[in-house]
C-alpha cells in the first residue's frame, strides 16, 4: 500500500516527509489521491496528535470492514424496504447478533484504553470491578454527541 508510511510515520513531520516522497514516486499515476491528500492535510495530520496505540485502532479497519460485510451480508438479500424504519430495525438486530462473536480483544488494548483514557478520561468510564489489574471494559459516554 503506497500511502502505508504517510499514516504510519512516528510523527507528523515525518509524515509530511512520506507525503512529499509519495508525491514524487506516485504523483504522476495518481494525482487524484496526491492532491486530495495535501488538499485535506490539516484535518488528516491531527490524527498524530494521539499516541501510536490509538492510531494504530484509528488505521486498522479489519474489524469495522467485517462488520460491514455481515450488515450487508443480511440487507442485500432484500429487494426493498418500506420504509427507513425497516432497514434501521433489521440492521439493528444484525448488530445484536453480530455483536455476539465481539469476543477477541484488540491487541494491546489495556494500553490503548489506558491512553484513550487520558486523551479522553471524562468521557470514558472504565468498569475495572471484572479485573482490578487490567483496564478491559470502559463504557464512553455519548451524551455530548451530536
Amino acid at each position: 500500500m503506497i500511502l502505508k508510511p504517510v499514516y504510519r510515520a512516528a510523527t507528523k513531520n515525518l509524515a509530511e516527509d512520506a507525503l512529499l516522497a509519495l508525491e514524487e514516486k506516485w504523483g504522476q499515476k495518481y494525482p487524484v489521491v496526491i492532491e486530495s491528500w495535501q488538499n485535506n492535510w490539516e484535518e488528516l495530520s491531527q490524527y498524530f496528535q494521539y499516541t501510536e496505540p490509538i492510531r494504530k485502532i484509528i488505521y486498522t479497519t479489519n474489524a469495522v470492514e467485517g462488520f460491514h460485510r455481515q450488515v450487508r451480508k443480511v440487507t442485500k438479500t432484500k429487494g426493498a424496504f418500506t420504509n427507513d424504519m425497516a432497514l434501521l430495525k433489521l440492521v439493528y438486530l444484525a448488530t445484536m447478533n453480530i455483536q455476539k462473536k465481539w469476543t477477541s480483544p484488540l491487541t494491546n488494548w489495556s494500553l490503548t484504553v489506558q491512553q484513550l483514557y487520558i486523551k479522553f478520561g471524562d468521557r470514558i468510564q472504565l468498569d475495572l470491578k471484572t479485573n482490578p489489574h487490567v483496564a478491559s471494559h470502559m463504557r464512553i459516554d455519548n451524551s455530548d454527541r451530536v
